[in-house]
């Protein structure tokens, strides 16, 4: 009800009270679809903010208010250093009216999403605020007061009327509003709300639970004339029903604050309503996030256990190993492939072998690829198991965010990270430093900058890495003089770079690894293209 006529005009008779004689020394818009006016009369400042936002149009008034240097812009220009003669609020109208000298008056039309702010000049329209609603210029103030007949017999004839009539919704084209008379002789229902329009849906819903509990027109009559004494003598509950938060003049919900000044109802509905809707839209992206995540934890999880089912289902190197040890004497070197018995189904296992190498050899192949196949299954296992319990971590993330009731709580759990003050004097360097076991590793940012960091930050004792056969970063462990690079060290460099590529979600990435000095760039060749004339591959887990 914040903006229903019976609120209005309680509060155009306060801020007559406070502002007559000030005068308009400023008036912007710094945000989108947010008019800022200060008044001032010598003494002190006063400040109107009209937030008209489609899905919250509301007025309030802020002690102070501190305008931006960039990003604003001055607006009806018309009434600076006008000064206020009048407050008017209309008639049975959701609207009212600052009037100022020279004939200038400032409509705020309050008509829910379609609200607006509207300058006239002897009653001709001067500048609308949100220019989307052209028919604003149509608005002639003098013709904005609206005439209600409360007389008892108009109530008590429209009753009679109605409950002769069909209910509202039964034909097509009347659709059903929110006040609807019931009278228990006829059994009809009507619809009131055409003759009293400025009441609100609000209201009207009001009206209608309390109807049904009455047995007479007379009855329906008193609830009528006490509900609208009530609005004119009201004090202001913000209150909450069915999820929502509102400012009413009538105690329908559970009352959170009570207040008999309008301009501080107003003024903390719109503080409350603000901060609710920080913490709904703020909740919503951290469960989006948080499900989001979850959803890509458990799709790695899948995808890797099948892996491994898949890895530990298949021991056929192992099983091709032992049968060519078993039969060595039937291999002999330029042998290209063989089929030999297997000794758990006696069914013939085809076998390729390298022809250069003898039977033992062969073997020994096997037997590594077995043994590098075992290596992986833990990999993946250890893997596996880091993400169970992010997994875990999530769910209890997903049902504590679930669970926050205020933007403090929320923002406890999630710890948004302030923003950071840029320095447009600090040199953007081409990759991202890590460090490890007091070496730094350096991970370049893009195409461009791997080729920044490769040939001019790099030197050539510096070990230079990247994602075999992908698209990737360039990595770089810087040396260190006098001592060698360690092997758990090239692992985690490795892994840097198999998870800044292509093939991050991998369960193993083959990496290159070789000095600096074996790496060198063609002229003409595209971005983070290099040539590598010598290297070494290792095998890793994609791992930030």
């Amino acid at each position: 009800m914040h903006n229903n006529f019976y609120f209005l005009r309680q509060l155009s008779a306060e801020l007559k009270k406070k502002i007559i004689g000030f005068t308009v020394v400023s008036c912007f818009s710094q945000n989108k679809e947010e008019l800022i006016i200060e008044l001032n009369n010598s003494k002190e400042s006063f400040f109107i903010k009209a937030s008209l936002q489609p899905s919250f149009c509301c007025l309030s008034f802020p002690p102070g208010f501190s305008r931006a240097k960039k990003n604003s812009i001055d607006l009806f220009n018309d009434i600076l250093i006008k000064k206020i003669i009048a407050i008017r609020q209309f008639q049975n109208e959701r609207s009212f009216a600052l009037e100022l000298e020279d004939h200038f008056v400032l409509l705020f039309k309050m008509h829910g999403n379609q609200s607006n702010i509207v300058l006239f000049q002897n009653e001709k329209v001067i500048s609308i605020f949100r220019n989307q609603f052209q028919n604003d210029y149509e608005i002639i103030p003098s013709e904005l007061d609206k005439a209600i007949d409360w007389k008892k017999e108009v109530f008590l004839n429209t009753l009679g009327n109605l409950s002769q009539t069909p209910s509202p919704g039964s034909c097509p084209h009347e659709p059903a509003s929110p006040l609807v008379v019931r009278e228990d002789t006829h059994h009809g229902k009507g619809n009131l709300s055409p003759i009293y329009f400025t009441l609100g849906k609000e209201v009207n819903k009001y009206l209608e639970e309390k109807f049904q509990d009455q047995k007479t027109s007379e009855d329906k009559w008193v609830v009528l004339q006490e509900t609208i004494k009530q609005l004119e003598n009201p004090q202001f509950y913000i209150q909450e029903k069915e999820g929502k938060l509102s400012l009413s003049l009538l105690p329908t919900g559970k009352i959170e604050a009570e207040f008999i000044n309008p301009i501080e109802a107003i003024n903390e509905f719109f503080y409350k309503h603000t901060t609710s809707q920080t913490f709904l839209t703020e909740k919503a992206k951290a469960l989006r996030e948080l499900k989001e995540q979850l959803k890509g934890r458990v799709s790695y999880l899948d995808k890797n256990q099948q892996k491994v089912n898949e890895l530990q289902n298949d021991q056929h190197y192992q099983l091709w190993a032992d049968l060519i040890m078993a039969n060595m004497h039937l291999i002999k070197i330029g042998t290209e492939k063989i089929t030999l018995e297997n000794f758990y189904t006696g069914k013939p296992e085809e076998i390729k072998l390298k022809k250069e190498l003898n039977a033992q050899r062969n073997a020994e192949v096997f037997y590594r690829k077995a043994k590098n196949q075992q290596i992986e299954i833990d990999k993946l296992n250890e893997s596996i198991q880091a993400k169970k319990k992010e997994i875990e971590k999530l769910k209890l993330s997903i049902a504590y965010v679930e669970q926050a009731e205020d933007l403090k709580s929320l923002r406890q759990h999630i710890k948004i990270e302030p923003t950071k003050p840029k320095n447009n004097n600090l040199k953007v360097l081409p990759y991202h430093a890590f460090e490890f076991k007091g070496f730094q590793i350096w991970v370049g940012k893009n195409a461009e900058a791997n080729d920044e960091l490769t040939l001019k930050y790099a030197y050539k004792e510096d070990l230079w890495l990247h994602a075999k056969d992908v698209a990737g970063s360039h990595v770089v462990i810087k040396h260190q003089s006098g001592k060698n690079f360690p092997k758990e060290v090239m692992e985690r460099a490795a892994e840097l770079a198999a998870y800044n590529s292509k093939r991050k979600t991998d369960s193993l990435c083959p990496v290159a690894v070789t000095p600096k000095k074996f790496v060198r760039k063609r002229k003409g060749d595209p971005a983070g293209m290099v040539v590598v004339e010598k290297e070494e591959v290792i095998l890793v887990v994609p791992k930030l």
